[in-house]
Formats: C-alpha cells, structure tokens, sequence
C-alpha cells in the first residue's frame, strides 16, 4: 500500500496547477468586472470612477474567491444533497452562502483601507456608494450559488458512476453465477450416463469397464482443475472432449470413429468450457447409438468470415425435421448450451442443429473470434 507521503507528493503538483489555473480565472473575472464598472461610471463625458480604483476593487473582490472556491467544493462534497437531507442543506448552505457573500462584499474595502487608503476616508467615501456594497453582496451570493450547484451536480455524477458500476459488477456476478449453474448440471447429467455405461460393461467386461472408470477419473480431475472458469482456449476444449471420447470408445468400441480437424490459427480463441462435450454426446446418443454399424464422427473447427466456425456432425440418419426444434429445446445438453452462449455472448453467435446433405445430424457453432489471453473470463 502507499504511504500517504507518496500520494501526497504525487498529487501535489495536480493541486498546484489546480491553484494556478483558479487565479488566472479570478484574474480575468476580476479585470472584466473593473473595466465594467469603470465603464459604468461614464456620465455626461466624464469618468466618475478611476480606472486603478476600479481595477483594484473588482480584481480583489475576485481574488478572494481563490480559497472560497475550494471551500465551497469542499462542503459540496462534505454534504451531498438529495431528496432527503435538502432541508439540512439548507440550514447549513444558506448561512453558509450568505457569510462568504458578507465576506466577499467588504473584502475589497478592506483591502483598500490596508494597502491605499485610511479607515477615515474610506469612512468617508463608503456610506456614499453603498449600494456598490449591496451589489457586491448579491453577485457574490450569486456566484456562491452556481459554484454550489456545479459541485452538487459533480457529486451527483459520481454518485451515478459508481451506481452503474456497482450495477455492472452485480450483472457480472449475477452471470456468473447463472453460468456456473448451468455448467454444474453437465456434471451430474454427464456422471449419470456414464456410471449407466459402467454398470452395464461389468456385466459383459469386466476390464473395459475399469478402464472406463479410469478414463472418468481423468476426466473428472479436469474438470476440476477448471472449476469457476466459463472460458477456456480451445487447445484445452479439445483436451476435455479426447477424453471424453476415450471413455465412449470403451464402450462402443470399433463402432464409435472420430476425426479432429482443428485449424492452427484457432487453437488459441477461447470458447465456452465443456461447450463440445453435449455436442458429441448428442451425436452419438443420434447417430451412432440407435445403428449396429459402425459410426463416424467429425469435429472441425476453422475461421470463416471473421467467426470461429465449429461443426460437430454424424453419419447416422438424422432427425426429422419437424423434431429438430424440439430436440434442441427438450434435451438438457442441448438446451444448456444454448442458455450458456446466450448468457455469454448474447445474440452475438450462431447456434444451428440440421440434418447435412450427405446424411447424419451437423450442429454448427458460429462464436466471436476471440484470441485474448490472460486471466481467464469470470475465474
């Protein structure tokens, strides 16, 4: 953590400059204010006023305002109004206002009777231009006015900053959340299919049934190792979905055949963890289960148009299309998969399930071709 002499030291020549830019502004308020009141005095072709007496009023008048500015920033931010603490507000504010007014209508009398002018003639000249007095006080009440306001309406920016990135922040959590519920159902549905398959091999062998539970030890360890992480590179993807294809290979034996065609320039770009494993399930679960013969299954993965295109397709015989919506809706792998891209992507990717021209069921995934690296999203 930093010692508050460093943030002191680094800050200070911020507040310097802060300074220096509020005296030139009083400078130049303070000049325009003089030459408006010099020009004022003209009547009848004659200045009733001087130029340096004019000058000095009005430009010390608006140098006061040098530490009052800040103040008045200062109790702005002490002291933000809203709905239910205006009438505090008021009772601090408006005292408040009108002793800087007071303060900043006889600061340039003071100033003259110190540095260029006695107490009597100021005695004298004063009681005669008064009004300059009353005038002073109410620009001056003005000006404190619109000073509060800007650093009220600050405040009320800042408020609504940090509003919306609390509110951003609790949608991130929010999403997180609903993910890591949707990907925690793939755990038990996935476990329930396979310890099925385990139960049923013990029957008829014995060794391949062990081997199955090792396969789904590795796979489990992981998935584990990813536990809070929505997106992994699809190197890693790949990874979860050979092993679990080694597990379905114990099990359907010569029947179950893969290819993995992955495009060099996408091994990198992240996608949803565990999003290909309900895919290939439901690929052979469809065209390789319900068949005798022995089935083939193709995962490619490529560019296209700026996307990252994945296509899992099989070749048994498809679905009738009036039950493609349906599948895609009532399956729980299926149906995950979709709420999980739309909570991580929005509308922005392309899920499509249809039955391919050469036979067999083709899923088309079309995501954002994302190749950050870095801490995982959401980990």
């Amino acid at each position: 953590m930093k010692s508050p002499k460093v943030k002191s030291k680094n800050h200070f020549p911020k507040i310097l400059l802060q300074i220096f830019l509020l005296t030139i502004l009083c400078l130049l308020l303070g000049l325009i204010d003089g030459l408006r009141s010099y020009v004022s005095a003209y009547s009848n072709g004659v200045f009733h006023l001087d130029l340096d007496v004019a000058l000095r009023w009005d430009v010390s008048g608006w140098l006061i305002w040098i530490p009052l500015i800040p103040f008045v920033f200062w109790l702005s931010r002490r002291l933000p109004l809203d709905r239910n603490n205006w009438h505090l507000g008021l009772l601090i504010f408006l005292p408040v206002g009108m002793l800087i007014a007071f303060s900043r209508a006889f600061f340039p009398a003071l100033i003259q009777i110190i540095f260029f002018e006695g107490y009597d003639e100021m005695r004298q000249w004063l009681p005669n231009r008064f009004y300059i007095l009353i005038t002073d006080f109410l620009i001056a009440f003005a000006f404190y006015t619109l000073v509060l306001t800007f650093g009220q309406a600050i405040n009320y920016y800042k408020r609504y900053r940090e509003e919306e990135l609390r509110t951003s922040q609790l949608e991130a959590q929010l999403s997180k959340a609903h993910l890591d519920a949707l990907k925690m159902q793939l755990h038990p549905h996935f476990l329930f299919n396979a310890l099925n398959s385990i139960s049923a091999l013990q029957m008829e062998n014995t060794e391949a049934a062990q081997e199955m539970t090792a396969r789904l030890g590795d796979f489990l360890r992981m998935t584990l190792e990813n536990v809070g992480t929505s997106e992994v590179t699809l190197t890693r993807e790949i990874e979860f979905l050979e092993c679990y294809l080694d597990i379905e290979k114990v099990r359907f034996g010569r029947r179950l055949a893969t290819n993995i065609e992955i495009a060099p320039e996408v091994l990198n770009c992240r996608v949803p963890n565990l999003i290909l494993q309900p895919l290939v399930e439901n690929a052979i679960r469809h065209g390789i289960a319900p068949n005798a013969a022995s089935g083939q299954i193709n995962i490619r993965a490529a560019r296209e148009n700026g996307w990252l295109k994945i296509a899992v397709a099989d070749n048994g015989k498809g679905i009738e299309n009036e039950k493609l919506d349906k599948v895609l809706t009532s399956g729980l792998g299926l149906s995950n998969t979709q709420a999980r891209l739309e909570q991580l992507y929005g509308a922005n990717f392309s899920f499509q399930l249809q039955n391919a021209l050469e036979g067999g069921l083709l899923v088309t995934l079309r995501l954002p071709h994302n190749q950050e690296r870095g801490e995982e999203i959401f980990n």
